[in-house]
């Protein structure tokens, strides 16, 4: 028992350390990766060489100095218990703590974690519809990993509006504290930290945009040189390789960089996919390398039985939200074209456009007209500027063409009928302005600019129609100064989320916010909001998705109301391209309450190429009935597409529910039958804190708190101590006078997060209430501190009524490790007996949770009569038979290991079966990609990339070993005695 092993306790430099990993060094010795223990070097991680450390000691557990515990009703004993036992999680498959987050636990939001925790290494992409709340279910799954020792550096890399809103969410509903390195977080970081130090280095939980990181080589450096326990890629869509490019863009590359540097990956999107086998591949080989051998062509089965993807649409899960998710209402008003507009259509219709200085008719042109159009759709202020730009465009080559002076003609009267729209102060001729005017000011409507709880968001995709539609709506709604705001993607990221928080205040004085597709991804906006206009129709169903899902999600408060404006005019050609947006329109609506995913019907899952075929579908004068027809056909039908299987793994046609059995955890029972909350010895985090902060002031102030058992809550001013470990905290979350406030309270937290949005500074707008709960950094330092209650390699003795006369119990625990240092196998045993006349008798086991029931083991009622003190002889009777206890425990650790071992051997050996399968198909299809080549290309190109194939699967095979083979000798811990008071048969 007393060899290096992972969990072992031993002394280095006259400090006590816990050897987390033991790998062979060059010099014939071993380097141990430990974690400190001992004050001095608590939250600490060091190496050592065993060859240069000198001597080092093994602390053997039989050696346990036992030591009386003389606080009230064994206070300090019961501390100790819980909080060995609240870090002792083993890394099995159930919940224990995630599902206790600050939110309304949904079985469904579980699953993502059920099914990653089944893996040798949680690596999963969490595919979910917009709105489901896929950053709950990454939390949930983060906290888990946390618990279970897996979890200590954590980088998020998320989209540039979305860093404070995600870094928020996981702080006050997960306390997962994640410093932001936006480029006002960096500037803050440099104050903190050392020059040319490495800040990922530095913080271990941080967030950061992922166009910081594609546009700052710098970045790339310190990623290269730096590892995390989890990372996680959101929107990750978009670093999906795309269909029809050659190479991987700078984001695919950071990507791919990022998936060699954690051990768990979490990919968060709502649309997974572009279409194409090849884009959907990129993810999966992110998360797994070995799982496609060929990018191109394989199936579900290829990479479902890895557990890497999980996908839910909203009627999927809405028996389990019937609350939480209500049926949205949807509003199309349409308009008459003014004459003014009728004028600038046919103007439009009238332009030859040019190619290279000549007028081609044909598909290229019409291309050309539909994306002037598009402009015109948005508004005659996008469309004026486009006009100028092309004109500007024309004129300033050194010679124009008699065609394209036709050309400049053409634009040059668009351009007057433009203008006349725009020139119309009022905007009585724009017709869609003023339905949507109309439509603000109706009491059937029912909104009002002076209700700050009932806000309107607007979306454009053009920056000049925000704009407009700023200046209109603030003269004509004569609203205030601020109370309309304009969101955009040219924004910087201080600026977007600033304005983001700001719509989430109710004291603000935003009214309405005017958007761009920027806003589309990922916003909260449904805090105070639930109407939504389209002021202009995307033309692309999954911008649809995206917009509406800002406000139509999980904890929206009221009925979703979708507003679209159509323009109805008598010009034919504009009159059908327009009924084809409507077309869009309506699939988004059959998608939302029967298939789930409207991009099945375009089918080319991605928003760029669905505007791309729309516009085609102008170009070549398809009528909307074929377009609808074809719609259909889409979603009903498969053909000889890429995405074929994408739709078969993600919900087939629009008639057919989705194979979820595909794509979620592979348990058995309900998602909440697979949580496993351990027994406390302390009826709440509550009480376990307020005894843990008495036990530790009672001899010398170590803080100053208040207790309000009324509202469950504690105060405190952090020492200095934890004032360091606090500094690891983001700037926002610190208290400027170290004064923290803390609650059991669920439903105060959730009022303290709506306040601290409602909040007009920065500073007031985190919730200044924490939540108490195990995995909060105060609470884990509480924790810390009362395992230091009986000094080093020491265990305290308590005596019992309720065991038998003379009788001996020794609470043990015995941890099986594997090669990474990952407690696998966590039991708590009592070895106990009843000694006969001699003192002697073979010792047995009972579970803890049993022994505990049995003897009363209960914060605050088990009486401390203060007989035993540390020369009391039968302490020294207990210290004798403590070898025989742990002798005992040792020998039902080996069975339990070799058990144990024998079921991950198994395992394993089915594993690295599957690997050797999977690496000689991708080296089969190497040989079939390079057929037809140059010998001697073929023969260099084989060699280099066998070579890259054969390291990927050693590098999978050695960590696959490592994690599912335990360490040969159980670790066993002294917890704590247990005698009758009759002197434990002295």
């Amino acid at each position: 028992m007393l060899s290096f092993a992972p969990g072992a306790r031993v002394l280095i430099r006259d400090e006590e350390w816990l050897v987390r990993r033991v790998d062979p060094s060059k010099d014939g010795g071993w380097l141990l990766t430990c974690d400190g223990i001992s004050e001095l070097v608590r939250g600490r991680e060091a190496l050592f060489l065993t060859a240069l450390e000198g001597p080092i000691e093994v602390l053997d557990p039989a050696q346990t100095k036992l030591v009386a515990d003389t606080s009230p009703t064994y206070n300090a004993t019961m501390l100790y218990l819980e909080s060995m036992r609240r870090r002792s999680i083993a890394n099995d498959e159930r919940i224990h703590l995630g599902h206790r987050g600050v939110m309304n636990l949904v079985p469904y939001q579980l699953d993502p974690a059920l099914q990653a925790l089944h893996q040798p290494r949680a690596r999963i992409l969490i595919a979910d519809a917009v709105g489901l709340g896929k950053t709950l279910e990454a939390g949930i799954l983060a906290t888990e990993l946390i618990q279970r020792g897996r979890g200590k550096r954590i980088l998020v890399v998320t989209q540039k509006a979305m860093l404070t809103q995600f870094q928020k969410e996981w702080w006050s509903r997960f306390s997962i504290p994640l410093v932001r390195l936006d480029s006002l977080g960096l500037a803050r970081v440099r104050n903190r930290i050392p020059a040319n130090h490495n800040p990922f280095n530095y913080f271990d939980r941080s967030i950061i945009s992922m166009d910081t990181l594609k546009s700052n080589l710098e970045y790339r450096n310190y990623l290269e040189n730096a590892w995390w326990d989890i990372i996680v890629i959101d929107e990750c869509h978009n670093v999906a390789a795309r269909a029809g490019e050659s190479g991987l863009s700078r984001r695919a590359r950071l990507a791919r960089l990022l998936s060699n540097r954690s051990d768990t990956l979490m990919l968060l999107s709502a649309t997974p996919h572009d279409g194409s086998a090849r884009s959907f591949a990129s993810l999966m080989s992110l998360l797994d390398a070995t799982a496609i051998s060929d990018p191109d062509h394989y199936t579900p089965q290829d990479f479902r039985n890895k557990g890497l993807v999980i996908r839910r649409f909203k009627k999927d899960i809405r028996d389990q939200v019937s609350a939480d998710f209500q049926d949205r209402i949807t509003t199309c008003l349409r308009q008459s074209a003014s004459a003014h507009e009728e004028a600038a259509y046919r103007a439009l219709l009238d332009i030859r456009f040019t190619q290279g200085g000549n007028h081609k008719a044909g598909r290229q042109q019409e291309l050309q007209r539909i994306g002037m159009q598009k402009a015109l759709f948005s508004s005659p202020k996008a469309a004026l500027q486009s006009t100028k730009r092309r004109i500007a465009l024309l004129e300033g080559r050194p010679a124009i063409s008699d065609d394209e002076q036709i050309e400049v003609t053409g634009l040059q009267e668009f351009q007057e009928s433009l203008q006349a729209l725009v020139n119309d102060s009022r905007a009585h001729s724009f017709s869609r302005y003023q339905k949507l005017l109309q439509l603000l000011q109706s009491s059937d409507f029912g909104w009002s600019k002076d209700d700050a709880g009932d806000r309107l968001v607007i979306f454009s995709e053009r920056i000049e129609t925000l704009h407009w539609l700023q200046e209109q709506l603030t003269r004509d709604l004569k609203l205030k100064p601020k109370q309309l705001e304009i969101l955009h993607g040219s924004m910087s990221d201080i600026d977007q989320q600033e304005l983001v928080e700001r719509f989430g205040r109710k004291d603000d004085p935003i009214r309405v916010l005017v958007c761009s597709d920027v806003a589309s991804e990922g916003l909260n906006l449904h805090y105070f909001c639930h109407r939504l206009v389209h002021f202009d129709l995307p033309w692309s169903l999954m911008t649809f998705q995206q917009r509406n899902g800002r406000v139509d999600r999980y904890g929206q408060q009221h009925q979703p109301h979708i507003v679209y404006l159509f323009t109805e005019t008598v010009n034919e050609k504009i009159r059908g391209d327009l009924r084809i947006l409507e077309i869009l329109e309506r699939k988004d609506e059959q998608a939302n309450f029967n298939l789930g995913d409207p991009s099945a019907f375009l089918n080319v899952y991605d928003p760029e190429k669905e505007v791309e075929k729309v516009s085609d579908y102008m170009a070549q004068g398809v009528t909307p009935e074929q377009v609808e027809a074809e719609l259909d056909h889409a979603a009903t039908t498969t053909g000889d597409n890429d995405a074929d299987f994408l739709m078969e793994l993600f919900g087939g046609g629009a008639d057919s529910a989705p194979d979820t059995t595909t794509a979620t955890a592979e348990h058995t029972g309900s998602s909440i039958d697979q949580i496993d909350e351990p027994a406390s010895l302390f009826d709440s985090d509550y009480h376990y804190a307020k005894a843990a902060l008495t036990q530790l002031n009672k001899e010398d102030t170590l803080c100053q708190w208040t207790p309000a058992d009324e509202t469950k809550m504690i105060s405190l001013t952090a020492p200095r101590d934890l004032q360091e470990r606090l500094k690891q905290l983001p700037k926002e979350v610190q208290a400027d006078n170290d004064y923290y406030t803390l609650t059991t309270d669920t439903q105060r937290v959730v009022l303290a997060i709506e306040t601290a949005r409602q909040a007009r500074a920065e500073e007031e707008s985190w919730p200044q209430l924490h939540y108490l709960w195990p995995q909060h950094p105060i609470m884990e330092w509480i924790g810390d501190r009362v395992l230091t209650q009986f000094g080093r390699h020491c265990a305290p003795v308590l005596e019992c009524l309720k065991l038998q006369a003379k009788e001996q119990a020794f609470i043990l625990m015995g941890l099986v490790p594997n090669r990474k240092g990952q407690p696998l196998l966590v039991q708590w045993q009592v070895a106990h007996r009843v000694p006969n006349a001699q003192g002697q008798g073979a010792f047995t086991l009972q579970s803890f949770d049993d022994f505990a029931a049995r003897a009363g083991l209960k914060a605050g009622k088990l009486p401390n009569r203060v007989q035993l003190q540390d020369a009391h002889p039968a302490l020294q009777t207990l210290q004798t038979a403590l070898p025989d206890a742990v002798a005992t425990m040792h020998q039902h650790m080996v069975q339990a290991q070799s058990s144990f071992a024998q079921q991950l051997s198994t395992r394993l050996t089915d594993t690295l079966a599957e690997l050797e399968r999977l690496q000689g198909k991708q080296v089969e299809q190497l040989a079939l990609d390079l057929e037809g080549q140059i010998e001697t290309i073929k023969r260099g190109r084989l060699e280099q990339r066998t070579q890259q194939i054969n390291r990927v699967f050693d590098d999978y095979r050695l960590w696959v070993q490592d994690t599912l083979t335990t360490e040969p000798q159980p670790w066993i811990q002294v917890i704590a005695a247990v005698c009758h008071p009759e002197r434990a048969g002295a």
